[in-house]
């Protein structure tokens, strides 16, 4: 394989975890702690919908172990708009908030489009200039996560190459799944877990998973995340494919 394999889940503060995934005495303050260790990414979803301070960052980075990375959800206030062309400015506030304190537990960033929003291949392309390569001294990668059908666009897949930009696969029915290979990195959220199966999904789904995930590798790093459907199983299914891998 030519890429690692990170698996996780969204976030790490859900209550129903507690005794699910958590132990039952682990303290709150305590759960990145115990995450980062069961798992080898998290997939941050508070950033989609507010900014933290440099210390919130760097207090993160603190509580994982080497090797474990961080994906980012891109604020809203970026994404959600009806022209991208003007979104620079909320970019560059995104990108200067701080993030640069997770150093090497910075993975890639997934900017999540409403499945409103429509392709218009010069509107994105202007949005794609305007995706920083770097914060401070950190390469940046970014991930753009479509919901639109309009997105099954070969100038949508051929943009994002031009650019570098992963196509984020979303496995849920709602939602177009694409796979192609536009950067050096594949972005997988996988949201069909089911709530009466003790690791989210069945023995044979996880094992195909698994293969899936190791051809991904042969591109380049992989981050793969459980991420809605029966979230109270998120936890044991990363756990589970991590074991297979």
């Amino acid at each position: 394989m030519a890429g690692k394999i990170y698996v996780g889940v969204g976030g790490w503060t859900f209550e129903p975890w507690r005794g699910t995934f958590y132990p039952e005495d682990l303290t709150h303050k305590r759960e990145l702690e115990y995450a980062s260790r069961k798992l080898t990414s998290i997939e941050i979803n508070g950033t989609y919908y507010s900014s933290f301070k440099p210390t919130s960052w760097a207090k993160w980075r603190s509580e994982t172990p080497d090797g474990f990375v961080f994906a980012l959800k891109a604020s809203r206030f970026c994404t959600n708009r009806r022209v991208l062309a003007e979104a620079g400015e909320s970019i560059q506030r995104y990108v200067g908030q701080g993030l640069v304190e997770l150093g090497d537990r910075l993975g890639p960033i997934n900017w999540q489009f409403m499945a409103t929003k429509k392709f218009d291949a010069e509107d994105m392309e202007a949005f794609l200039k305007l995706l920083p390569s770097k914060a401070g001294k950190l390469p940046l990668r970014h991930a753009l996560e479509v919901r639109h059908a309009s997105f099954r666009d070969p100038r949508f897949y051929e943009l994002a190459r031009k650019y570098a930009v992963a196509i984020v696969y979303a496995q849920d029915a709602d939602f177009p799944e694409i796979d192609e290979p536009t950067a050096d990195f594949t972005y997988a959220r996988l949201m069909g877990s089911v709530e009466n199966l003790k690791a989210g999904y069945k023995p044979d789904e996880l094992d195909r998973w698994a293969k899936r995930a190791k051809a991904w590798a042969k591109r380049g790093d992989v981050f793969l995340y459980f991420i809605s459907g029966a979230k109270v199983r998120n936890p044991t299914a990363a756990q589970a494919l991590i074991e297979r891998l």
